[in-house]
């Protein structure tokens, strides 16, 4: 689902009115000004896809189209969407009510950060925006609370999940080094990389201060997970699952052909793969909903009137890590001194694909159903040391929820490449590929994998690619096609290293390929 759906059910349940102005023209004040002032506040989101991102490839071409705007064309989304709509909102509303920013956007900006689209280190976007707050991660309990303290007249400064501006530090804060600092050293950069990563944790997390100029940015610890009762509420709401009339008109929505028919079971990641977000946003412990929970939603869309009964996809950010979680990781908070599966999965994750598996089951039985697919990646290495139910589960995706292909993301296959980017070796993709197919002649089944490779990743040289050419030619047997060149996006280890050119996990200094020719080069190597 949506993100800034979720977040005006969540509200709208909770008795706010809430109204939505989707990509408002930024040329006038037509869209802006068409609900009037808030009463509480204006939320400030880009979408659920970073308006960089989604405007400009990573040799930085722009993009034509894009599947969230009806009609398709690329022509609605501002870059620096979040920037740009402050701006909108202060050019039309004087000394209105406070400008609170989230989102994916927003919460990987929330201090100051290395954008590649400029090559430099911005101030964090609350300032670049002039808004008030920043809500970071996934925001429904922040947001409640926040509406709450704001129609009550209550301070806003130490709700959990929040980013604001202040003259001075609340005590007892972790100081980072200042926007002045980072912008000009990369060690200080470095260590303050370090010290937001680590403070991403609910139950470990500290309040984190940086000076910008004269003011300072504070960063209140994360908001407590939702539980499972909670986030079964959530995505239990009576969602509209379709485009709102009002922008209907300009044309299809593509990105709905995907997401109205799909079920989220699950959120957060403890993969920690160094070119991902997902740890700093939705977290490394994994939160999921209940089976019965998610088996009414499956229920819900099997009514639908233009349901053909197909389920496009039943999953999170890693459709297999649904039903197991490492008790230490959900009691203390996640380790700072390692990382759940790798470079080895550790002894505390008890792997068990039993609780998926059982829910599959059910969901296929569901009248009207006719396919379940699981479209989510699957990190093959879980199914591998799962020494009980793996094989069983990738019979099960085998014969019942891949349509012809299953998308896996080794994203590498040389050594040096991998451990940067925090994957697992190519043994285990070897040891997987068999195992696939070797259950596929078994089952009569004529099904492909299709393989997500990176280029230009912090590290990679030219001979690595030709390497990575030779070992999907003479191993795998195909010439692969799901190949894209690395894009340093906010919040990242590997973005840190591209930055620095050096691996912050061992200080060795490292190449980083940084002409948009030699990128396309290194991914031309391959396809």
């Amino acid at each position: 689902m949506v993100g800034v759906s979720i977040i005006g059910k969540v509200l709208l349940n909770a008795g706010y009115k809430v109204g939505i102005i989707a990509q408002p023209d930024i040329h006038s004040g037509k869209d802006i000004t068409r609900l009037g002032e808030p009463r509480l506040f204006w939320g400030i989101t880009s979408g659920c896809v970073d308006s960089m991102v989604a405007n400009y490839t990573a040799l930085k071409k722009r993009r034509k189209s894009d599947d969230f705007t009806p009609g398709g064309k690329n022509t609605k989304r501002p870059d620096k969407a979040v920037i740009v709509y402050s701006n909108l909102i202060r050019r039309f509303f004087k000394n209105t009510k406070p400008l609170v920013l989230g989102g994916i956007e927003a919460s990987l900006r929330r201090a100051a950060y290395y954008d590649c689209w400029s090559s430099g280190i911005k101030r964090s976007v609350l300032f670049d925006a002039k808004a008030d707050i920043l809500i970071y991660g996934m925001g429904e309990k922040t947001v409640l609370e926040l509406a709450d303290s704001l129609k009550n007249k209550k301070d806003t400064h130490s709700i959990r999940g929040l980013c604001y501006v202040a003259k001075e530090t609340p005590r007892n804060c972790v100081m980072l080094p200042s926007y002045e600092e980072v912008k000009t050293d990369k060690s200080k950069f470095t260590r303050m990389f370090r010290l937001f990563y680590n403070n991403c944790d609910p139950l470990t997390a500290k309040t984190l201060c940086q000076k910008h100029d004269d003011r300072y940015l504070i960063q209140n610890p994360p908001n407590f997970y939702m539980s499972q009762k909670e986030l079964d509420k959530v995505y239990e709401l009576d969602y509209e699952r379709d485009v709102h009339p009002y922008d209907k008109k300009g044309g299809h929505v593509k990105a709905l052909e995907t997401i109205k028919f799909s079920i989220t079971s699950h959120r957060g990641c403890y993969g920690e793969c160094n070119f991902c977000s997902i740890a700093v946003h939705q977290g490394k412990t994994v939160r999921e909903r209940s089976e019965n929970s998610i088996l009414n939603e499956a229920r819900t869309l099997s009514r639908l009137p233009d349901f053909k009964g197909y389920i496009s996809n039943v999953g999170g950010p890693t459709a297999n890590m649904y039903g197991f979680e490492c008790k230490k990781l959900e009691e203390k908070g996640a380790c700072k001194d390692k990382k759940c599966i790798h470079p080895q999965i550790c002894k505390s994750l008890k792997v068990n694909h039993r609780k998926q598996i059982e829910l599959l089951r059910k969901l296929r039985k569901i009248k009207g159903v006719k396919r379940v697919f699981v479209a989510s990646g699957i990190r093959y290495d879980l199914i591998l040391d799962d020494k009980e139910f793996g094989h069983v589960y990738l019979k099960e995706l085998i014969q019942y929820h891949v349509s012809g292909q299953l998308k896996i993301a080794p994203e590498h296959t040389e050594h040096g490449v991998l451990k940067r980017m925090g994957k697992p070796g190519a043994d285990k993709l070897l040891q997987f590929i068999h195992e696939f197919y070797r259950i596929n002649k078994k089952v009569r089944k004529k099904q492909f994998l299709t393989y997500y490779l990176i280029a230009a990743h912090p590290g990679c040289e030219m001979k690595d690619m030709i390497n990575l050419k030779k070992f999907t030619r003479k191993e795998l047997r195909i010439t692969p096609e799901q190949v894209q060149i690395f894009t340093p996006t906010p919040s990242t280890y590997s973005t840190l290293m591209y930055y620095t050119e050096t691996d912050p996990f061992t200080g060795e200094k490292i190449f980083v390929e940084k002409d948009n020719r030699n990128k396309e080069e290194q991914k031309k190597t391959i396809v």
